[in-house]
């Protein structure tokens, strides 16, 4: 496997749905032979509302997400399952290796209910959909998270509602999750030069265009892919972020921001 390590760089203001005071967990990971950056992550402000934290963890949630999509494209890698179920396992991967305990739950809150696309529960679910349904996707998230620590995230599970006959399998379940996403990282890290990834802003996206740019910046001190993959901000006419194999490139749509910030209203009226 990879040689431990762990990414500091606390995130101010991502409190949203979280709790404080969780001991920095023991357990260390790390991809490549990254350097170590003392502000990984969106949020550099003090001052950040919790609503605004809200969306930048799912920024960051949905980007890792879009990034593990372009691994497998680009690493051929074979999933037996669901491509989306692989993304979302990534996700909630770097989420864990990528950050300090505290900084880490406080993003996993966010980007659990950042699944719930429908907090009122209005919308017809479409089994038929290549993602899961909302609901199947917020506890794959939570399971798998709780998984990598369960000793210092008892309350995570209880607070998110995780079910006891589901958390008994988690530490299992992140392990399997670990053990088959490492080895691609291994992969990368031992057989792949590394070609860094390019960012592409949008007009009249500061936010966005901020958290991504610094994002993909860390990453590719951490990621070596084997072609350059480019990650663009732009107006798409709907709320969406994408990969796109025919160019190589990840889409965060400016839609985007608006719908996050709608879930996390109609979840604190919930």
């Amino acid at each position: 496997m990879l040689t431990p390590y762990r990414f500091s760089g606390i995130i101010s203001g991502m409190t949203s749905f979280c709790l404080n005071g969780y001991d920095p967990m023991p357990r260390l990971y790390v991809f490549a032979t990254a350097v170590s950056l003392a502000c990984l992550g969106p949020v550099h402000a003090q001052d950040v509302s919790p609503r605004e934290a809200f969306v930048e963890a799912n920024i960051l949630s949905i980007y890792y997400h879009e990034l593990g999509h372009a691994i497998i494209d680009l690493m051929e890698v074979p999933i037996f399952g669901q491509e989306e179920d692989a993304a979302d396992v990534l996700s909630v991967l770097l989420i864990n290796w990528l950050f300090d305990e505290e900084t880490a739950v406080s993003i996993a809150y966010d980007a659990a209910f950042g699944y719930i696309n429908d907090p009122d529960g209005t919308h017809e679910v479409h089994y038929w959909d290549i993602h899961g349904p909302d609901e199947q996707r917020y506890y794959n998230h939570v399971c798998i998270f709780f998984g990598a620590n369960p000793e210092e995230r008892q309350n995570l599970a209880l607070d998110l509602g995780l079910p006891e006959d589901r958390a008994q399998w988690c530490s299992v379940e992140y392990a399997q999750a670990e053990e088959a996403w490492g080895l691609i990282f291994d992969e990368m890290d031992e057989h792949v030069e590394g070609v860094p990834m390019v960012f592409v802003p949008a007009d009249d996206a500061d936010r966005v265009n901020r958290i991504l740019a610094a994002e993909v910046a860390n990453m590719n001190t951490i990621v070596k892919l084997p072609e350059a993959v480019t990650v663009k901000v732009d107006a798409c006419g709907e709320a969406n972020a994408f990969y796109d194999p025919s160019d190589i490139s990840i889409t965060f749509c400016t839609e985007f921001i608006a719908h996050l910030e709608d879930i996390y209203d109609k979840t604190t009226e919930n």
